[in-house]
């Protein structure tokens, strides 16, 4: 199998396992947005609404609706960045740390019971698999 056959394989098979991810996930629940948004403030800390909307490769104006609702929940918290007082940062706030990690435990429930049937041998494949996924991701 050449690159590119291997690639198409290896994009094919997370297309699908992310689209039966996204059918566990609750009516009632964060949008992918927000669950985006506040996914990379748990994983970078506090962030400009600037670096937010480049990290999701969303325009500024997008993110700024998104981030007042959530600033309205009380899921992030704005506050003048200390070194530029002409721009604000936003931080996640305990609730919604708490939000968004109830939000991904319903869909890591589902995947664990299903990770169940596979082999021990399996699963540790799959473990090496996901850190290889994220790395490739973070390139």
């Amino acid at each position: 199998m050449d690159a590119l056959a291997e690639a198409a394989a290896v994009r094919a098979g997370v297309q699908r396992l992310s689209r039966r991810l996204q059918g566990e996930r609750s009516p009632a629940g964060l949008s992918l947005t927000k669950t985006s948004l506040l996914g990379h403030l748990a994983r970078r800390g506090d962030l400009s609404p600037g670096e937010l909307a480049a990290a999701d490769r969303l325009q500024p104006q997008s993110v700024t609706r998104v981030l007042a609702e959530m600033e309205r929940d009380r899921l992030v918290q704005r506050y003048p960045d200390p070194a530029d007082k002409r721009t604000h940062r936003i931080r996640l706030t305990v609730t919604g740390r708490a939000t968004l990690g109830a939000d991904m435990r319903q869909r890591d429930e589902w995947l664990a019971g299903a990770m169940a049937s596979l082999s021990h041998a399996e699963r540790a494949t799959l473990l090496e698999a996901a850190d290889l996924l994220a790395r490739l991701g973070e390139s």
